[in-house]
């Protein structure tokens, strides 16, 4: 009897604790240095997030066109040898990956200016900016093929921007 008295005790001192409310402990405010300040005005301009945008996407779309390259199947893949082989995947492979990049580091830097230049002339962060950047990115990217060309790869692009954004979850 009284060990289940202890027990009672002792459910009763820590179920007293446990209806008292923890009070959250609040970090310090911190406020940022010098060095801070000038790297977030650096990332703020149009031009240097364009440009390491740019970089990024031929990065990317140099990856990319390697190992889309290596997929690369010859027509007469029986006529030829194995050395044949290789030199003709490795040429194929340069192709697409020069192209590949330069195709996304273009595509990255027009983005990423469009949608710079579209969010500070708006001072406002929302989907909008996005459809604009896509929609001249994607404009701008088929604009050889004529304006037909050109008012379909803006209308994709702008729904492929707003559909990546929303998978994304950026502005919520």
């Amino acid at each position: 009897m009284a060990a289940s008295s202890g027990i009672e005790s002792n459910n009763g001192a820590s179920s007293s604790r446990e209806a008292e409310p923890e009070t959250p402990q609040i970090p310090p405010f911190r406020m940022p240095t010098m060095e801070e300040i000038r790297a977030q005005e650096v990332w703020n301009n149009c031009a240097v997030r364009s440009v390491a945008s740019g970089v990024m996407g031929g990065g990317l779309g140099l990856f990319m066109g390697l190992f889309l390259g290596a997929l690369d199947n010859p027509l007469m893949q029986e006529e030829m040898t194995g050395r044949q082989q290789f030199i003709y995947t490795a040429k194929q492979m340069g192709r697409r990956s020069w192209s590949s990049c330069k195709a996304f580091a273009v595509m990255g830097l027009i983005f990423s200016a469009a949608e710079c230049i579209v969010e500070k002339a708006r001072a406002k962060h929302d989907v909008t900016n996005t459809v604009v950047a896509g929609c001249v990115t994607g404009g701008s990217m088929s604009a050889r093929g004529g304006p037909k060309a050109a008012c379909v790869g803006c209308a994709g692009f702008a729904a492929f921007s707003v559909l990546i954004e929303k998978f994304l979850d950026r502005h919520t």
